[in-house]
């Protein structure tokens, strides 16, 4: 495996910049997830990185070795696309061994490699079987398994997880992940799933525009987000954000709780908050409300933990707070973060 680098790559195209002088650097067997909304740039620097895509300036290093305007084969990374892309006339057994057969390896190896990647994804029992006869997991481990075989520098991952229903996303997600863990794989994964890029990257790059807003671990984008747009597109419920004293004042909905939960000797803001709608999802609520004068008017989220049986009733007031620790601050320009949270003060 390798490195893959790109230093402000750029790609042009009628309507402006899909990718917009983005620099990043994806480390030896690392984990990266790029995660943005539609038309953010994902897809289009994917491409740019496999060589499917030639950009209209910037440089892209794998192992070290500028690859810019070369064939997609001297990149040397697999792709695994968000269709699949498996050749319905083939069958299991031929889809894996066809990127080996264009190498025009001896058959007795492309044998010993088709069988070693079934085993490794658990699919030796399909590969007589057509793309038509399996369900949507299976043919995304064809995919993987395809992609496994060519020994590539690094593998590129265009959603491959989307076409999945709920349940079957969350035990391919594992099994993803401790595969790229076994085989030290240089990744890069695209998804607009943000559960899916905090579950399992080791850095997350956040993009909006064609441009990189934050890169960082789950953890560092989770809870020191760089800007507003990382602050709301990250959460679920995102953050919220008010404006006070000339900043815009940010902080999660699970630091948003009753003032009775925290202790006396903890440095507190209070938010009076007018409750306007409560959701019991069983393992939490979701309280919804207004806060209330001398704070400027907003609507804000709270997240309460089941372990939290403070009563709370729709119509009624109720002071809250939130941890000084847990209040983040923006300019009201730019968005972006600025210095440590105000000061806090007993509530």
């Amino acid at each position: 495996m390798a490195t893959v680098e790109t230093r402000s790559l750029t790609k042009r195209f009628d309507g402006g910049n899909a990718v917009d002088g983005i620099s990043l650097a994806v480390r030896e067997a690392e984990f990266l997830v790029l995660l943005g909304p539609s038309g953010s740039g994902k897809t289009t620097l994917l491409r740019l990185i496999a060589g499917l895509e030639a950009p209209t300036s910037g440089d892209i290093l794998v192992g070290g070795r500028v690859v810019t305007g070369l064939p997609p084969r001297a990149h040397n990374m697999a792709m695994v696309f968000q269709s699949y892309a498996l050749y319905p006339h083939l069958s299991v057994a031929g889809n894996i061994a066809f990127p080996l057969q264009a190498q025009r390896m001896p058959r007795e190896a492309i044998a010993r490699k088709v069988s070693w990647a079934a085993a490794l994804f658990g699919i030796g029992h399909l590969l007589a079987r057509k793309p038509r006869q399996l369900s949507g997991g299976e043919r995304q481990r064809v995919a993987l398994a395809r992609a496994v075989v060519r020994d590539p520098v690094a593998f590129l991952l265009d959603e491959p997880l989307s076409n999945l229903d709920a349940k079957l996303r969350t035990s391919a997600r594992e099994e993803l992940q401790q595969l790229q863990r076994r085989l030290a794989a240089t990744t890069i994964y695209v998804t607009h799933d943000q559960i899916e890029a905090l579950a399992l990257g080791d850095r997350v790059a956040i993009l909006d525009h064609g441009r990189v807003h934050q890169i960082g671990t789950p953890q560092q984008v989770y809870e020191h987000p760089a800007d507003t747009f990382v602050a709301t597109f990250i959460g679920s419920p995102p953050m919220n954000l008010v404006d006070t004293d000339a900043v815009v004042t940010g902080f999660r909905p699970e630091h948003f709780l009753p003032r009775g939960v925290y202790g006396d000797d903890e440095m507190l803001e209070p938010f009076p908050f007018h409750v306007t709608r409560i959701e019991n999802l069983g393992s939490d609520r979701l309280v919804y409300g207004l806060l209330e004068p001398p704070l400027p008017p907003a609507k804000v989220i709270s997240r309460i933990p089941c372990t939290v049986t403070f009563p709370l009733e729709t119509g009624a007031r109720y002071p809250f707070v939130v941890r000084h620790a847990d209040l983040r601050r923006f300019d009201p320009r730019s968005g972006a973060s600025v210095s440590a949270a105000p000061s806090g003060r007993p509530a």
